[in-house]
C-alpha cells in the first residue's frame, strides 16, 4: 500500500526531512521518529525557525537545524502538503531550485488539498496525526519501530490529539497507542516530560489574565476572538505559544461555537488559529487560504490587516453556522 515510500528510499543515503514553518509537537514527531527509523540512513533534520521552547519536552529536539542540507540525495516533506507554510523556503531561490529539481516526498494527515506546484511524490491520508499515518507506512514496509520511533509518534499523536481526546480519535488511535506502548513508549514518563516543559511562570499566568481580559465576542457570543499583536509575540511567544495558552479556553465558554486566535506581524502578515465544536474550523480556514481538519485549523495571509480578517472572520463564520443549523 505504501511502496512508493520504499521505492523513493532507494539509492539515497542522506535523506533530509523538512518541517513547515509553523512547527508544533506532531510535526517535531514526525521528523523525529523519521530520524529514527531510517536507521541505515544519514539523516538530517530541517525547520526554517527555531524549535520553540514550548516543544523542547521533545527527546533530540536540538537536532532540528535551521540551515539546509544542500547535499541531500531526498527530502520528506511532514505534516503539511501547503505551499503556504513552506514560503521561507520557497521564497529562497536555491532552497527553491533544489525543491524542484531533486527528488521529493510528501506525508501529511490534513484533509486540505495539496497544492505544492513542485514535483514529488506523497502519501496523504487523513488520520489523527502524521506520526500516526508514519506509523502505519513503518509497519507496511516492514521498518522497524524501536523505542526512539515509538515514543515519538507516540508524542506526536498525542499533541496533535490533545491526549487522545479529538474528534478524530477512533478505536484504532487507541490500538495504535497500545502497541506503541508495547514498543517502549512509556506514556506516563513522557506525560512528566510534557508537563514540566508546559508550566508556566508566574509572568505567563499574568499574560494569560491579561489575554483573557481581551477576549471580544461576535455573533451573539458564538465567535470568540482574541488579538495578539506582535509585541506580544516577541515578548512572550518564545516561552509559551499565546494560542496554546488561551484557545482551549476559548473553545470552553458557553456559547461559542468557534474560537479564533489572531496573530498580526509587522510585514502584513496575519495568521489564525481555529477551534470549534462544530465540523466546520476548515471550511472557516479555507475561507482564507488555509486549512486543517474539522475542528482545528489555521490560516495564514498576507497584505491586510487585524481589522479585514476581523470582519470576513464574522461574515464566514456567520455564513458557515447558519449553514451548519440547517443541515442539522
Amino acid at each position: 500500500m505504501y511502496q512508493n515510500f520504499s521505492e523513493f528510499l532507494q539509492n539515497k543515503s542522506k535523506i533530509c526531512v523538512i518541517q513547515a514553518e509553523n512547527p508544533d509537537g506532531d510535526s517535531l514527531g514526525s521528523s523525529l521518529a523519521l530520524e529514527a527509523l531510517l536507521e541505515d540512513k544519514e539523516v538530517s533534520l530541517y525547520c526554517p525557525v527555531n524549535v520553540p521552547k514550548y516543544l523542547r519536552y521533545f527527546s533530540g529536539w536540538e537536532r532540528i537545524d535551521q540551515n539546509f542540507d544542500y547535499q541531500a540525495d531526498g527530502y520528506i516533506i511532514v505534516d503539511t502538503a501547503a505551499t503556504i507554510l513552506l514560503s521561507k523556503l520557497l521564497d529562497d531561490l536555491v532552497i527553491r531550485n533544489i525543491l524542484y529539481t531533486k527528488p521529493i516526498f510528501v506525508i501529511d494527515h490534513h484533509e486540505t488539498a495539496d497544492d505544492l506546484d513542485f514535483p514529488h511524490q506523497s502519501i496523504i491520508e487523513h488520520l489523527p496525526s502524521c506520526t500516526n499515518l508514519i506509523y502505519k507506512i513503518a509497519l507496511d514496509q516492514n521498518i522497524k519501530i524501536n523505542q526512539s520511533a515509538a515514543e515519538n509518534i507516540f508524542q506526536g499523536l498525542l499533541s496533535d490529539t490533545l491526549g487522545l481526546t479529538t474528534a478524530g480519535v477512533t478505536a484504532d488511535t487507541f490500538r495504535v497507542a497500545a502497541h506503541l506502548t508495547e514498543l517502549g513508549a512509556d506514556i506516563n514518563k513522557l506525560e512528566e516530560n510534557r508537563k514540566e516543559y508546559m508550566k508556566k511562570s508566574r509572568r505567563i499566568l499574568d499574560y494569560k489574565a491579561d489575554l483573557i481580559k481581551r477576549i471580544e465576542y461576535s455573533l451573539d457570543d458564538k465567535l470568540s476572538t482574541i488579538h495578539i499583536p506582535w509585541s506580544d509575540i516577541t515578548e512572550f511567544s518564545d516561552e509559551y505559544n499565546p494560542n496554546a495558552l488561551i484557545l482551549e479556553e476559548m473553545k470552553m465558554v458557553e456559547g461559542v461555537e468557534v474560537a479564533v486566535a489572531i496573530k498580526t506581524y509587522p510585514d502584513g502578515k496575519v495568521t489564525g488559529k481555529i477551534r470549534t465544536s462544530k465540523p466546520i474550523a476548515d471550511k472557516v480556514a479555507g475561507y482564507f487560504g488555509g486549512g486543517g481538519h474539522p475542528f482545528a485549523a489555521g490560516f495564514r495571509t498576507y497584505d491586510t490587516t487585524y481589522d479585514d480578517v476581523l470582519h470576513d472572520l464574522v461574515f464566514c463564520c456567520n455564513d458557515l453556522l447558519f449553514k451548519s443549523e440547517e443541515t442539522n
